[in-house]
């Protein structure tokens, strides 16, 4: 299958950004925000986030429009690209993850989108949707991606959504500290060092998502 690249559409950003803001208030009685990362004036970033539910492709475009304020894109498998056009237009680029050769364009891509001033990417390294509970098992394109960006910040963030207090769900969203990895360790080594971290900030919001609104801000 042929690569999708980014075609970025202000217009349809800014329309789409008041759209993605209504439908996150219907479908959940409350979003909540814990945020420990804040791209400075000039930073640059790559985001990683577990990857549970269809929801999950709009979260970034969410915090980007209403925190971060940089120039997103995002990785998306080819096959969702083309279900779901208009992701191109808010920044989505294509990854074949079955074509090696296709996805090793795609991180390139990904790469040369760093040229930008305040760019940033938004990755779900476990490459598909997975089973909300499971262990997180990245595969390697965030560890070869930091390894190509060492001045870029690496940021996990969590996602968990639940229905504690009432019957329409809460989201909490998790931002956490830059990981920094030591520059020694393999592909495999930093790996399972973003996976650890991650796997924290979602132990952590199993433990206080519902039960402790204070360490949260309302988001929406």
């Amino acid at each position: 299958m042929d690569f999708i690249p980014a075609k970025e559409s202000p217009f349809f950003i800014t329309l789409f950004r008041y759209y993605t803001r209504f439908l996150f208030k219907r479908r959940f009685s409350r979003v909540w925000l814990k945020q420990g990362y804040s791209p400075g004036r000039r930073s640059k970033a790559i985001y990683y986030l577990n990857h549970h539910s269809w929801w999950d492709g709009l979260i970034p475009f969410l915090l980007n429009e209403y925190r971060f304020h940089q120039q997103a894109r995002a990785l998306m498998e080819d096959k969702q690209m083309r279900a779901y056009r208009f992701f191109q237009k808010i920044g989505a680029f294509s990854i074949n993850r079955a074509d090696r050769r296709s996805a090793i364009r795609s991180l390139r891509y990904a790469v040369a989108s760093f040229e930008r001033p305040r760019a940033s990417l938004f990755i779900y390294p476990e490459g598909t949707i997975t089973p909300a509970g499971s262990a997180l098992e990245f595969e390697g394109g965030l560890a070869w991606l930091s390894q190509q960006l060492p001045q870029v910040d690496v940021v996990p963030i969590g996602i968990y959504m639940h229905t504690i207090r009432r019957d329409k769900p809460e989201l909490h969203l998790q931002v956490g500290s830059p990981v920094e990895p030591p520059p020694t360790l393999s592909t495999q080594e930093r790996t399972h060092r973003f996976e650890q971290e991650l796997e924290t900030i979602i132990a952590d919001l199993r433990q206080h998502a519902g039960f402790n609104d204070s360490i949260y801000e309302r988001f929406l």
